[in-house]
């Protein structure tokens, strides 16, 4: 079955991982800007990561005929210097116009601190100023039913935002409900360690439906599987589940919130439909 992975940090990942990729169906993927691990220290060095991810990487991604797209900011866990986080903010312009480019993100809260909270308000002014697309991290384990309250709040505050044009991604069960019954889109990403395991996400889909849900894999330079994807395709299918309903969720959902980018110039693959399936 073909399916995009919508958020899934490639730069982490190793060009055999493309080719794996694309043998397992996939056929696009999105990857949010995020944290490398370490805090940068200037802006150049934001600079040089967002050339990074608009230019080498859908290269690599098109050496195996996938489609590469990306979002930018800067990440959460560096917002605790708002000064460089300002300074990131007013660079990010240089690059959302750039093929490829859906938005902002991944923003949002980690320890769910005053700073972090500022610089995401300022991220959501820009993308509200541009018209852009959001895509939003919640927070890990103890922080997350606490810090996604308050994404929710700031982002039901702004009444320039269009909620069907903001994802708000790592949902488990404590918070996908707040998410989808504001008229956001909820990503549930596929962890070996945290987040939500393949089975619980069919459990989300059973209890709530597959309005406005996605999955992804979240590969990144941590312990994460960027075939997690397949795996939710096959715990579907062991609950009996139609593929029409898997593929809704794994390829005609993602493809239904990208088209709200300007810049989400996607070729489907022989036979799927350009327009996503309502």
């Amino acid at each position: 079955m073909y399916y995009i992975d919508p958020h899934i940090h490639m730069v982490s990942r190793t060009t055999d991982d493309y080719e794996t990729l694309a043998k397992m169906g996939c056929v696009a993927m999105s990857e949010p800007a995020f944290w490398a691990g370490y805090d940068r220290g200037s802006v150049d060095g934001f600079r040089d990561y967002f050339r990074q991810l608009t230019s080498f990487e859908p290269k690599r991604a098109g050496w195996y005929h996938l489609q590469h797209f990306t979002w930018m900011c800067i990440n959460a866990k560096e917002a605790e210097n708002v000064k460089l986080s300002r300074e990131v903010i007013a660079m990010m312009p240089e690059f959302l116009d750039m093929p490829g480019v859906l938005g902002v993100g991944e923003i949002g809260l980690n320890k769910n601190t005053k700073n972090e909270s500022i610089v995401f308000l300022e991220h959501l002014d820009l993308a509200a100023k541009r018209g852009e697309q959001i895509l939003i991290h919640t927070p890990h384990l103890e922080d997350k039913f606490k810090g996604t309250s308050m994404i929710v709040d700031m982002l039901c505050d702004d009444r320039r935002l269009q909620h069907d044009r903001v994802l708000v991604d790592h949902v488990e069960e404590h918070t996908v409900r707040m998410v989808l019954e504001e008229g956001f889109w909820a990503g549930m990403t596929l962890y070996p360690v945290s987040k939500c395991t393949p089975e619980r996400a069919v459990d989300m889909v059973e209890l709530y439906g597959p309005e406005r849900l996605m999955v992804n894999s979240a590969g990144d330079w941590g312990p994460s599987k960027p075939t997690a994807v397949p795996d939710f395709i096959m715990a579907m299918r062991r609950r009996g589940h139609p593929e029409s309903l898997i593929r809704k969720i794994v390829y005609d959902n993602p493809v239904e919130f990208f088209s709200q980018s300007r810049n989400f110039n996607f070729t489907p693959p022989e036979g799927m439909p350009v327009a996503a399936m309502k």
